[in-house]
C-alpha cells in the first residue's frame, strides 16, 4: 500500500553528479502518492553536467517516473528552477497538461497559503556573484568525494554514516550567519505576499519552524540529507528522512512476510466448527 499526501515537496536531487541519490528517490515515490508534487528546484544540475558531470541511467529512471505520474494523472506536477538548472529560464514559462515549469508557486494548503521558491533569488553570492557561487561549488563537490571515501571507510569499520559538509556548515560562524539570514529573508518575502508560510531548499538543511510568525520549511536535498517535506490532508507538515522510513518500510514487510495466515477455523464465529 502506498502512503498517501496531499503534497510531496522535493529538491536539490542534483541529478548528473555522482553524489545524487536518484535511485533512492525514485524508490521513495515508488511508495507514495499525492495530489500534488512539488519539484523545488535544482533537480537536474546543469553546473556540472557543463563540466565533468555524468548522466546516469537511474538518473533517466527519474524523470520516467515522473512523466509516468504525468501521462497517468495522478498528481499535479510543479517544477520551480533553481540556480543548478537555470537553463530551464529559457523555456519558462511552460505547461503541458499537468505538468508546469515556473520561478515561484503559491500553493494553497488545506487551511493556509504558501510562497514556494527554490530559494537562490535570496543569496547575493548566486544571483550577484555567480563565479563565486561556482567556486564553492568545486568545493562542495570535493567535500562529497572525500565524505564518500571517509564514509566507505567507517562502513567497514561497521560507523554510522558521518556527513563531513555538514559538520563544517554547522561549524563555520559565516555559514552559520548565512542561513539565518537566508531564513529571515525568505520569512519576509512570504508575509510581503500575504502568505502564511515559506516553502524553499537551496541551503540543503531541513527544517520546519516558526520565525517572526511566519512558517519556514525547508525540503533539505537529495545529496546527504535524503529528506522530503509533506503534507498530510489535515494541513500538517513533517520532514520524512529517506534512510528512517526505509527502516521502517523493511521492517514492516518482514513482519507481513512472517506472520502466518489465519486458518479457516480461526476465521469462524467462537463456538462453530467445520465437520471433517
Amino acid at each position: 500500500m502506498k502512503t498517501f499526501y496531499k503534497t510531496i515537496v522535493l529538491s536539490d536531487i542534483h541529478l548528473g553528479i555522482k553524489a545524487s541519490k536518484a535511485k533512492e528517490v525514485v524508490h521513495f515515490l515508488k511508495n507514495h502518492k499525492c495530489e500534488t508534487l512539488i519539484l523545488n528546484g535544482d533537480i537536474i544540475d546543469g553546473w556540472q553536467l557543463r563540466k565533468n558531470g555524468k548522466w546516469k541511467k537511474q538518473h533517466s529512471n527519474f524523470f520516467k517516473h515522473i512523466i509516468g505520474l504525468t501521462s497517468k494523472k495522478k498528481c499535479k506536477i510543479i517544477y520551480i528552477r533553481g540556480n543548478h538548472d537555470d537553463f530551464l529560464e529559457e523555456i519558462m514559462p511552460f505547461k503541458l497538461g499537468n505538468f508546469s515549469i515556473r520561478k515561484f508557486y503559491i500553493h494553497y494548503g488545506v487551511s493556509k497559503k504558501y510562497f514556494v521558491t527554490h530559494g537562490d533569488i535570496f543569496d547575493n553570492i548566486t544571483t550577484k556573484l555567480k563565479w563565486i557561487a561556482k567556486l564553492g561549488d568545486v568545493g562542495y563537490t570535493f567535500l562529497l568525494w572525500l565524505n564518500h571515501h571517509y564514509n566507505a571507510y567507517r562502513e567497514k569499520r561497521r560507523l554510522p554514516y558521518y556527513s563531513l559538509s555538514q559538520v563544517i556548515k554547522a561549524k563555520v560562524k559565516s555559514a552559520v550567519s548565512f542561513i539565518s539570514d537566508y531564513e529571515t529573508e525568505l520569512v519576509k518575502v512570504a508575509k510581503a505576499r500575504k502568505c502564511h508560510g515559506v516553502i524553499c531548499g537551496h541551503i540543503h538543511q531541513p527544517a520546519i519552524k516558526e520565525i517572526n510568525g511566519i512558517e519556514y520549511l525547508n525540503s533539505g536535498d537529495w545529496v546527504e540529507s535524503l529528506t522530503a517535506l509533506v503534507e498530510d490532508t489535515e494541513g500538517n507538515w513533517k520532514i520524512i528522512y529517506y534512510q528512517d522510513w526505509l527502516d521502517k518500510h523493511m521492517l514492516e514487510k518482514k513482519q507481513k512476510e512472517t506472520t502466518p495466515l489465519a486458518s479457516i477455523h480461526d476465521l469462524l464465529p467462537q463456538g462453530v466448527t467445520i465437520n471433517q
